[in-house]
């Protein structure tokens, strides 16, 4: 009898304990869709090609609505609130997370309070027009509890997913995060000219080999160091989103009482923009085609463009620079120098020459500097040197002539006179006489 009840208290509590299970397995809890299991099966949400993609509407609950249209292969440009240039990095962040929007996990398929999610009002709404006219759009709710992702859902499903933080950063964007910041938004890469306007200077180069050259003034010789500083600060000078309405008023009105320094154009295979700057008490002041307003430039900008065209002369004799060239000929008075490379090798009258004393001949051509151009004084050569470089594609001959106690040195190419320090021409011919024959074993002995 003992046997008989214990046995049927142990099938009560067995049938307790599996009552317990089921329901704990079948019960849902209230908030369990706020904490989904991060294992859950990853889903994709949305998949777009990017190449299709012909326009965004990029809604924030606090803040400007913002159109972009594409504008070609690669670019995209900002048609409202108004018409401005559009950050293409950040273009193509949105892009990226809409082709696919993949790595979401399912939360809820039919929730009854888009609230607890924060998509009853979303803090953003991305919108993607096909080619084919239909339109898709993200909502983009609260961060979960975890922080580590969002909420999202597609308009017209009712399925709420979560994806990971980074992707709603890329969705979640605005009209400053959208428009490009840069005064001159310009493919500096493939800058085709770039033109200097202004008081003092009126220049202008352009990129031939990788290599910047003077176009206009055409005698003029330009020194590449100079004109890829100011490329640099053109690529670099930006407008501070956060000014206030005030400093921009501020700004315009320096602008229209400064005095004007140099209006600079560049142009790139798309197009070209143009930069107006002025000085004033303050500083420099700018204003841009690619936007509205006039905008602070740092004053190493205004400094590199308020120059004349002779800061912008090459003082250095020789373009080779430091590339080794491929023949050297020099010829003082009745005395005469022939260098021909082979490889790392140098040659004179087919006899190895000694590498050290080849290169302190090469290094004296090399630093040949002017200290300052000279208008006239130019007389008979003393000197002659001929540089063969670029696999003879680029020659170089310039005579050297006695000036007083200096020298005067004047390319084939060009009138400049390279008034030149007298050391520098004896150190060139020390340097020539001090061409010897490498050592051969029988030599050494």
């Amino acid at each position: 009898m003992m046997k008989m009840r214990q046995l049927l208290v142990a099938t009560v509590v067995l049938a307790a304990l599996a009552a317990t299970l089921y329901w704990s397995n079948h019960r849902k809890p209230a908030n369990d869709s706020v904490n989904a299991s991060p294992s859950a099966a990853s889903v994709k949400i949305i998949a777009l090609n990017q190449d299709d993609i012909s326009k965004l509407e990029v809604k924030k609950k606090d803040g400007d609505d913002v159109v972009l249209n594409r504008a070609g292969a690669s670019s995209w440009k900002i048609t409202s609130p108004k018409n401005l240039v559009a950050d293409q990095d950040s273009v193509s962040s949105i892009l990226y997370n809409l082709s696919p929007m993949d790595g979401g996990t399912l939360i809820d398929e039919k929730p009854a309070d888009l609230k607890q999610f924060g998509l009853a009002e979303p803090e953003a709404q991305v919108s993607a027009t096909g080619k084919d006219g239909k339109t898709h759009t993200i909502l983009v709710g609260d961060e979960t509890p975890t922080g580590d992702a969002a909420y999202v859902m597609l308009s017209g499903d009712s399925k709420v997913y979560s994806v990971a933080k980074n992707t709603k950063t890329n969705l979640d964007k605005g009209l400053k995060d959208l428009r490009d910041k840069r005064l001159m938004p310009v493919d500096f890469d493939k800058l085709s000219s770039v033109e200097i306007n202004g008081a003092k200077l009126h220049l202008a180069f352009a990129s031939e080999d990788g290599q910047w050259t003077v176009r206009s003034p055409a005698k003029l010789r330009g020194d590449t160091s100079k004109m890829e500083t100011i490329i640099e600060k053109l690529r670099t000078a930006t407008m501070d989103p956060s000014t206030s309405d005030s400093d921009m008023k501020k700004a315009a009105s320096l602008f229209a009482s400064g005095a004007p320094i140099a209006t600079v154009k560049a142009t790139d295979s798309a197009g070209s923009e143009e930069l107006q700057i002025r000085k004033t008490s303050g500083g420099f002041y700018a204003k841009t085609t690619a936007m509205d307003g006039v905008y602070k430039v740092p004053n190493e900008l205004g400094d590199a463009v308020n120059k004349d065209a002779e800061d912008f002369r090459e003082h250095r004799v020789f373009d080779f620079a430091e590339m080794d060239p491929d023949k050297v000929e020099l010829h003082d008075g009745s005395k005469a120098y022939f260098l021909t490379r082979s490889g790392e090798d140098w040659w004179s009258d087919g006899k190895k020459m000694d590498a050290l004393s080849a290169q302190e001949f090469l290094r004296s051509i090399r630093t040949l500097t002017a200290t300052k151009f000279a208008a006239n004084g130019f007389s008979s050569p003393a000197l002659s040197l001929v540089v063969t470089s670029k696999d003879g594609k680029r020659v170089e001959k310039v005579d050297i002539a006695k000036s007083g106690s200096g020298y005067l040195a004047k390319r084939e190419d060009g009138p400049a006179l390279f008034d030149l320090d007298a050391k520098a021409v004896e150190d060139l011919q020390k340097a020539a006489s001090g061409l010897k024959p490498a050592e051969t074993p029988a030599t050494k002995k």
